[in-house]
């Protein structure tokens, strides 16, 4: 019964891209590809610049790591908050969207000061903060509440296919310098960054604000009481903040790849363009099974590939490609489908606060887990980092399995 269910729910005409790829979803999708581009660029080399450039040390790569997503934690709540105050989600994230761009000018000045480097970094994520929950929160009012991990799939594709176009425009820019020429690089990726401002600007609707929408009361105060208050939410954002403390970044997976195989720093960027092409190539495929057959399950099977690139980085000698595809595939399978998750939960009024919410658990959470991989890998070693966070992964799946299994199912099975 249950298989004949799933079956006929893959022949609905809601489950069509067509369906899938409104205007706002396809704009929003663009500024995002852009952004990315824009974003990844700097990402791709940015590891390699500070640890094999800057010589800083694996701890303080880890802090600056830390910086870099925990930055967002507080603006994340107070852009989501403005956002659902003025019902002016676009604006709100036009701001964040800007404020990213303008950090890329920060890099080319304070390129050889780490310090200054930290500083940029920050207002980089604090943008990031600002705009991630209003974004998705207009990407969420764009479509039907089914489609909603479908949605979000395409979306998460056009961003991962700037994140796959990003680095490749990185090791354009120095094989092109012949040299380690990053602040060309830092420069390209304002202008990507400017271009997606402009997309932004006149191509997204503010769909809160259409004369269509439903009236949406006005927000007086900032409260999370409202939220706490939803058991399902509550339980939700408890496991995401635990899963949050099994992630260790990027730049630290690429930097054991890079330490294992001794791969030179012209090619670092490539190792962020593997991950990207199996994100884009996965994302939408995995966003409409979340739809089908459940959301909870496929976020388990996404932190299920993310436990298998630990433990293979721990054995040291796994290939390149099978690492970067699992890699991919925890993204595919957790970016876009855990804010289809939440939706659903959240009331409209509240959904942009609620969506910063749940973020802003994994961005704390991140923090944590990023300086204790820089601190265990430069004391102890990378083969019992590795292995330590393939341990807390193995630990947070089953409690989050406990919370949020099958007999709490959130949203459509």
């Amino acid at each position: 019964m249950y298989l004949t269910e799933v079956v006929q729910g893959a022949r609905l005409p809601g489950s069509s891209l067509r369906r899938l790829a409104t205007g706002n979803v396809l704009a929003l999708g663009t500024v995002s590809l852009l952004t990315d581009i824009s974003s990844e660029m700097v990402t791709a080399v940015l590891p390699a610049y500070l640890v094999l450039g800057l010589h800083l040390s694996l701890a303080q790569y880890g802090v600056l790591d830390g910086i870099y997503t925990g930055a967002t934690a507080v603006t994340r709540l107070l852009g989501g908050y403005l956002a659902d105050r003025l019902r002016q989600r676009k604006l709100v994230a036009f701001v964040g969207y800007a404020l990213s761009a303008v950090s890329k000018v920060g890099l080319v000045l304070g390129a050889n000061a780490p310090a200054a480097i930290g500083t940029v970094i920050a207002a980089d994520r604090a943008g990031k903060g600002i705009r991630t929950a209003p974004r998705d929160a207009l990407l969420a009012s764009s479509v039907d509440e089914r489609d909603l991990g479908g949605a979000f799939g395409l979306h998460r594709a056009m961003d991962s296919l700037g994140a796959f176009l990003g680095p490749l425009a990185a090791v354009g820019i120095l094989a092109l310098a012949a040299g380690e020429a990053y602040d060309a690089v830092f420069v390209g990726s304002f202008g990507a960054a400017v271009v997606g401002l402009v997309v932004l600007a006149l191509f997204v609707r503010n769909r809160t604000g259409d004369a269509d929408a439903a009236p949406i009361p006005e927000i007086r105060s900032l409260s999370l009481r409202p939220l706490l208050g939803l058991r399902a939410f509550r339980r939700l954002c408890l496991v995401a903040a635990l899963l949050g403390l099994a992630t260790v970044g990027d730049g630290f997976v690429f930097l054991v790849l890079q330490d294992q195989h001794d791969l030179p720093t012209v090619a670092f960027p490539l190792l962020a363009v593997g991950t990207s092409l199996t994100f884009v190539v996965l994302a939408i495929p995995l966003g409409r099974l979340a739809d089908r057959v459940g959301r909870w399950p496929v976020v388990v099977g996404g932190y299920a590939c993310l436990l298998g690139v630990y433990l293979l980085l721990g054995t040291g000698s796994a290939p390149v490609l099978l690492i970067l595809a699992l890699y991919g595939a925890f993204y595919a399978a957790t970016d876009g489908v855990l804010a289809a998750l939440a939706v659903p939960l959240i009331p409209e009024p509240l959904r942009t606060t609620g969506l910063a919410l749940l973020q802003t658990g994994q961005a704390l959470a991140y923090v944590v887990s990023s300086v204790a991989f820089g601190l265990l890998w430069q004391h102890v070693g990378v083969v019992v980092a590795c292995l330590s966070a393939a341990g807390v992964a193995a630990l947070v799946l089953p409690v989050g399995a406990v919370l949020l299994g099958p007999r709490r199912r959130l949203g459509p099975a």
